[in-house]
């Protein structure tokens, strides 16, 4: 199949686009934030004092504002969320609509007592009152921490400590594989001993799911909405004034609070999503993330709700009732852009029986995010779905970068796709690849990814530690943004991103990373996912372990096949990267958010406890996965 594609493009090639960006991307970035609206114009673009970066100084602006208020004139009937319950219940929401709601519910904080600057924690499911709750703090200057519905009582209850929180919004439960998940429980299991932190509890009902309501901390939402006033006025903030702390996994195994700012990161997300998805007033967009983490908050609500189009929300699992639930919604709601991970479209290939429901007709660019597609998937995504000619944008960015960093832009210009690749460093924003000694490394050489300089996404600080914000980002390369990840760029100036440099395994001596070892097994025909990791070895200090799961309907001897992907990767990567031993098992070990938890899996290899599993979507896979080890050595 073709190395590289270029098709079905938005727009014509904008020359040099990028390039010219970056000669005075001050003046650039600028002019991108005169598409947001302002209350009072900022008179600098950017007060910079190494590592902390404050955009458009001097303006007053809104993000709630942004996102419903400035459409009331034109499109208040448009559609904003179409929302698809699991039980396949649907809700439309005009713009006038969550217009109505997000005022009533910022009056609901109000009359709570929460004032500017306060945090608000939101535990739900997907649900449109989760936009509703954020956009409601935003409104009055609150800052939201929308927590993953997925998560623990002792994560809740670590997120609400850390941020402060005088209020949680939650629900009484949330609908997940016909089942019902207890969140109000888990909200109450991580208040038990608190104090009286945290004042006020609100909740949401959801479901027929009884809950226990401790008066006068805990107030139905539906009581508190039917009571507050219908018109709340906005209240201009300052343009670096908090927006949202979004946690996010940290070395040291305690989360870090991400700090996002309100005007740069609006012209971050507004711009990228214009640029990458070049979205008309037609569009129905479909992005798969759950508002719990990044991509939700940029690409789910506030990006899409800003520029005023139609977005599906979906509240259930990707697969149920069954695999075609993902191709059944983008007929029934004509999605035109299609948003998702790896993880979703590496489940769906497996199950991929060449019988794909007609109707896919309305898709018009696909895309992805949360870690590297490798380049058979991509084909398979290219080809199946996108019927050879939707373009497909493979974005790379970070909860701390805010929006996207990384990507093909079809709204702005045509270049070649390159499967695997993703692409460019969008307009205004200058990348390097640098060794451990900082400097650039010669193309198609791994290193280190960094940013040169400050953007208008990137996160103000981690909550509450500056010096750990300085020490996590900023140390090993200073003045430069350390990304953490790896990545190469080719003699095109494509960039590769090759996985996390803390999934970097060492075998005699040499550093390997997971997403090339990955990669290679799952570009076999018979391979649907990988995961791989290490466990020690007395001689080479680490040994390659890799788990495969199969694709549907493949018969292939377990023994011969893990024989042909461990030389698969002798002869594609090198002799010192073949695996000690290759598994065969039923499916891997992932969390709701679909990402895959090496660290089970390295545990089940080395034969010790598992430990922890409380974030996994399913604990039977542990079992499944032991079973299915026996006798296999």
């Amino acid at each position: 199949m073709r190395d590289s594609y270029e098709v079905g493009l938005a727009r014509p090639t904008l020359h040099h686009f990028r390039d010219s960006a970056s000669l005075d991307y001050l003046k650039f970035w600028a002019e991108c934030a005169e598409k947001i609206s302002w209350f009072s114009q900022f008179e600098r673009v950017l007060d910079w004092n190494p590592p902390f970066a404050k955009w458009f100084v001097g303006g007053t602006t809104n993000a709630c504002y942004n996102a419903v208020d400035r459409h009331q004139e034109h499109c208040a009937s448009k559609m904003a969320i179409v929302w698809e319950a699991e039980d396949g219940t649907c809700r439309n929401i005009t713009y006038g609509d969550l217009y109505g709601q997000v005022q009533r519910f910022a009056n609901v904080l109000k009359s709570l007592g929460v004032k500017s600057g306060d945090r608000i924690t939101i535990y739900l499911p997907m649900v449109p009152e989760l936009a509703v709750a954020m956009l409601g703090c935003s409104r009055i200057g609150a800052v939201h921490t929308v927590i993953f519905s997925g998560f623990s009582a002792a994560s809740v209850r670590e997120r609400i400590m850390d941020s402060g929180s005088k209020v949680v919004v939650t629900a009484d439960g949330g609908y997940r594989r016909g089942g019902i998940i207890d969140l109000k429980g888990t909200v109450d299991e991580a208040l038990s001993g608190l104090g009286s932190s945290v004042e006020h509890v609100v909740v949401l009902q959801r479901t027929s799911h009884a809950v226990k309501m401790s008066s006068p901390r805990d107030k139905y939402w539906h009581d508190l909405m039917s009571a507050a006033d219908e018109v709340c006025p906005v209240v201009p903030v300052d343009s670096s004034h908090p927006l949202f702390i979004l946690y996010t996994s940290g070395t040291t195994g305690r989360p870090k609070g991400v700090l996002h700012g309100t005007g740069g990161y609006l012209t971050h997300v507004y711009s990228t999503f214009r640029w990458a998805f070049g979205a008309t007033t037609d569009d129905v967009y479909f992005c798969t993330a759950d508002i719990g983490w990044v991509t939700g908050h940029s690409y789910v609500v506030y990006a899409p709700l800003m520029h005023g189009i139609t977005s599906v929300m979906y509240e259930g699992a990707p697969d149920h009732p069954d695999n075609l639930r993902m191709w059944r919604m983008l007929k029934d709601h004509a999605v035109t852009i299609f948003y998702t991970t790896p993880t979703l479209l590496r489940m769906l290939m497996k199950f991929d029986d060449y019988s794909l429901p007609l109707g896919l007709d309305t898709l018009r660019l696909l895309g992805t995010v949360g870690e590297p597609i490798n380049p058979e998937v991509w084909k398979w995504y290219f080809t199946r779905v996108g019927q050879s000619r939707c373009p497909i944008i493979d974005t790379w960015w970070q909860t701390e970068t805010g929006g996207m960093i990384i990507s093909a832009l079809p709204g702005l210009e045509k270049i070649p796709l390159k499967p695997g690749s993703a692409t460019r460093p969008i307009p205004g924003v200058e990348l390097d690849v640098l060794d451990d000694d900082g400097q650039p490394v010669k193309p198609d050489t791994r290193g280190h990814l960094v940013i040169r300089k400050p953007w208008p996404g990137m996160l103000l600080t981690l909550w509450g530690n500056d010096s750990r914000y300085r020490d996590a980002y900023w140390t090993r390369y200073p003045r430069y943004y350390h990304s953490g990840d790896y990545a190469r760029i080719d003699e095109d100036g494509y960039i590769w991103l090759l996985g996390r440099a803390d999934d970097i395994l060492k075998v005699a001596g040499h550093r390997i990373g997971t997403a090339e070892l990955e990669g290679c097994a799952v570009s076999h025909p018979d391979i649907a996912e990988s995961a791989v990791c290490s466990i020690p070895d007395e001689i080479k200090g680490e040994s390659i372990v890799v788990f495969v799961v199969l694709r549907s309907g493949t018969t292939r001897n377990q023994k011969d096949l893990a024989g042909e992907i461990s030389q698969k990767i002798r002869d594609e990567i090198g002799a010192i990267a073949a695996p000690g031993r290759v598994y065969v098992v039923p499916r891997l070990p992932k969390t709701r958010s679909g990402k895959i938890m090496r660290r089970l899996l390295k545990s089940i290899a080395a034969g010790e406890e598992v430990g922890d599993t409380s974030t996994l979507e399913d604990a039977d896979t542990i079992d499944d996965i032991m079973t299915s080890l026996v006798g296999s050595d």
